[in-house]
């Protein structure tokens, strides 16, 4: 359809000026088909077709034009995305799925890896009040956990890209400084991010403009079927723990709903006090998101079958990691 209505010359100077995404906007063309013409064109002409990027901007080769503060716009079109998410890492504790999450690293070398926010907990700078007198670890504990969490997964796989999407604990970081200490603004350190460079921070990540990867959306225990229907997109969301994929089909075709689960023990003493002992509908484990010709197939998760033998589960086989 887009060579009906651009020559190349054309198309070339309009997804340098407006993106992919602007000229499916424009056009009214399938994102997946302009990706597929620039990169014929690229073949073709032997070169290289970005978008444009302001001399001001620090973008990272990830993005698109920044039309949206906050996201991040990638393409893959074959090859796999290992997000994790809600890790909310505490200090001597390095759970199951977290093993799991860098031995799959590892194994699948994925282009992009996504870590989907809530990767730190911070109930010290927390707006809830302490519950009766349980241990708190304090800020700088959480922090230097979460950096030798982290670069445990980034150093089996070091050419991947590193990608998070914050979550509403790890805000908190920022929330409370920006609250007691607002002159401090910009300054190095006061801002999450200064703390893990290999990762780059972002409200979501959009992959081929059609799964979108965020922190949370819908609430409820219809959350994930929620968000795919009133999206139309494929949402990857974390926050509710729960670990499942409910499929959503219509006119369109099919896409689905991903929560992420926990990669923290859903019984870990990150949730003993407020949790009060309740049973809990969480399940810890991680997704792999695999790309065939630009087009998600049936996302699979990878699900902790064993906290205390180290046992998970991924397309019918168990690992012990």
């Amino acid at each position: 359809m887009a060579a009906k209505v651009l020559r190349d010359d054309d198309f070339i100077e309009e997804f340098q000026n407006i993106g992919a995404r602007g000229i499916a906007r424009k056009y009214k063309m399938d994102a997946r088909s302009i990706h597929r013409r620039r990169r014929a064109l690229e073949g073709q002409y032997k070169t290289h077709i970005l978008p444009s990027v302001k001399p001001q901007s620090r973008q990272s080769p990830t993005r698109e034009l920044e039309e949206h503060p906050g996201r991040l716009s990638i393409d893959v079109q074959d090859g796999t995305v290992l997000i994790g998410s809600d890790s909310h890492y505490w200090p001597n504790i390095i759970s199951t799925a977290h093993r799991a999450f860098v031995y799959f690293n590892e194994k699948l070398k994925p282009k992009f890896v996504i870590k989907n926010g809530d990767e730190l907990d911070f109930p010290r700078i927390s707006r809830h009040a302490p519950i009766q007198w349980e241990q708190q670890p304090t800020v700088i504990q959480e922090i230097e956990t979460a950096q030798d969490r982290l670069h445990e997964i980034t150093e089996v796989n070091k050419n991947a890209k590193y990608l998070w999407p914050l979550g509403n604990h790890d805000a908190r970081y920022e929330t409370k400084l920006a609250t007691v200490a607002p002159e401090y603004a910009r300054v190095h350190g006061v801002h999450l991010k200064d703390h893990f460079p290999r990762w780059k921070p972002c409200w979501s990540v959009w992959i081929n403009d059609t799964v979108v990867v965020k922190h949370r959306w819908a609430n409820g225990i219809h959350a994930v079927y929620n968000n795919t229907v009133k999206s139309g997109k494929t949402i990857v969301t974390g926050h509710l723990h729960s670990l499942k994929v409910t499929p959503w089909s219509d006119y369109t075709g099919t896409r689905y709903g991903v929560d992420c689960g926990t990669m923290a023990d859903p019984y870990g003493p990150q949730f003993e006090g407020y949790m009060e002992d309740n049973a809990r509908n969480w399940r810890s484990g991680f997704v792999v998101l695999t790309f065939y010709k630009g087009k998600l197939i049936w996302p699979d998760v990878v699900h902790v079958e064993d906290e205390k033998k180290g046992l998970v589960s991924f397309q019918g086989k168990v690992y012990e990691v």
